[in-house]
């Protein structure tokens, strides 16, 4: 993704090659708490949709080969972050690596539990604007369909689940203490969808991204806390238990003042023109 993992400052959250063997030391402390930051490990089996993504050749094989997270939204198709599709993240295009694959169904990245599932197609959203992190998502085709069961609902635009003070949970494999500390197990943490003004405030327009209400959601707490780090991108942010936002930006993990920032899966729908009752765009993805 754009900026190195090293950084705490302005972060897409997807885990970069090279903390696999570089610890975060000048990552600046998260607040004080677990992961996905402030959370609680959580089984698999309690948001079956929650799947990681894969690439122990370009990841290592400790945890699955885990470099983000993403969400079932059709039994063949998931959501997961634009950014994490990048040539400097996968160190080719998309297309090009051959054992890119979604985990489902597996709590702990260190077992063989769930499946390991081929991605056939990736499609990222031709309108991700790298330089303010708006359209950060990217629809992936898998080669084997998941159970019915493992597919989550999407929030529509004008639907509760967005007002701000909904609960929400995000869900991850990611960093639990800002420091490149990687959960080898599910992690999930309670956060409230936020004003689309405070994360105005937060986050003008700066080279390291600006905060736009129209494709972006806000949430995680004012005083910090509770949020997704590296390694989360591309998860599921869930209220009313309905898909609200993937795991996208920020500026350190669990900051006062500084919010999480997700995509707002409105916005993919729209720009998707979703269709409900299949569960899969109009128009197949093309392949990167």
């Amino acid at each position: 993704m754009r900026r190195c993992l090293v950084r705490a400052l302005s972060r897409p959250l997807v885990l970069a090659a090279a903390a696999m063997a570089i610890p975060l030391a000048s990552a600046a402390p998260a607040a004080s708490g677990g992961i996905v930051l402030g959370g609680v490990p959580v089984d698999v089996s309690q948001a079956p949709w929650v799947v990681a993504l894969s690439s122990r050749d370009r990841f290592g094989g400790t945890r699955s080969g885990q470099f983000c997270g993403g969400v079932a939204v059709g039994r063949s198709t998931v959501l997961t972050a634009a950014h994490c599709m990048g040539e400097d993240v996968l160190g080719v295009p998309p297309g090009r690596l051959p054992d890119l694959k979604v985990v489902a169904g597996r709590t702990d990245l260190s077992t063989g539990a769930g499946r390991e599932i081929s991605v056939r197609s990736v499609w990222v959203n031709p309108d991700y604007q790298g330089s303010t992190n708006a359209g950060d998502f990217a629809v992936l085709g898998l080669a084997e369909p998941l159970a019915a069961t493992a597919v989550a609902p999407m929030a529509a635009t004008g639907d509760r689940a967005y007002e701000p003070g909904s609960d929400a949970v995000v869900y991850g494999w990611g960093d639990t203490t800002g420091f490149g500390a990687y959960a080898h197990g599910l992690r999930a943490a309670h956060v409230h969808v936020l004003a689309d003004t405070l994360c105005e405030r937060a986050y003008p327009r700066s080279a390291d991204g600006a905060y736009q209400a129209r494709s972006m959601v806000c949430a995680g707490e004012a005083r910090g806390g509770p949020d997704a780090c590296q390694g989360d991108s591309g998860g599921p942010l869930v209220a009313r238990g309905r898909l609200i936002g993937l795991v996208s930006w920020g500026s350190g993990c669990g900051r006062p003042g500084s919010p999480g920032v997700y995509t707002r899966v409105s916005d993919a729908l729209r720009t998707l023109h979703w269709d409900a009752g299949t569960g899969s765009p109009h128009e197949a993805p093309r392949s990167a």
